[in-house]
């Protein structure tokens, strides 16, 4: 049985640090997502500009561990093609799995990977973004 304390300081301050704005005045891309393992959703929206994400807004409704990977993608994307957040995601899913190197910045997040229920919560910012690279808003949508 794990004994750790499940949340460090460190966790909920970056969790607490998403902005409270949620949405972009100019969206091309919006997609939600949820994690089938724990229920946490996230709507994202992304202006982009020459296939980069040039702006990303996120309403988050996760544990403290899906928000704090929220805010790590959210301050990591912007400039990003979609390519480059494939092989993050892959690094992080390798990771929480025990078979890899923490990814940059994401060493905060370590207190998850020995929580196997919670590793959708922190694969589901990338999932949503994505979802979101692979569809333009409509109108009425963003």
């Amino acid at each position: 049985m794990n004994r750790e304390p499940p949340y460090t300081l460190d966790i909920l301050r970056l969790a607490a640090s998403l902005p409270v704005e949620t949405s972009l005045p100019q969206v091309t891309h919006a997609a939600d997502a949820r994690s089938a393992t724990c229920g946490s959703t996230i709507r994202t929206e992304l202006s982009s500009e020459s296939g980069r994400i040039a702006a990303i807004a996120q309403k988050v409704t996760a544990c403290a561990y899906g928000q704090a990977s929220a805010a790590l993608v959210q301050g990591w994307a912007p400039g990003r093609l979609k390519a480059e957040v494939i092989v993050l995601r892959a690094a992080v899913k390798a990771w929480l799995d025990g078979r890899g190197e923490v990814p940059e910045g994401f060493a905060v997040l370590g207190p998850v990977q020995a929580r196997a229920g919670r590793h959708g919560a922190v694969l589901l910012p990338f999932d949503a973004l994505l979802k979101a690279l692979d569809e333009p808003a409509t109108e009425g949508q963003a």
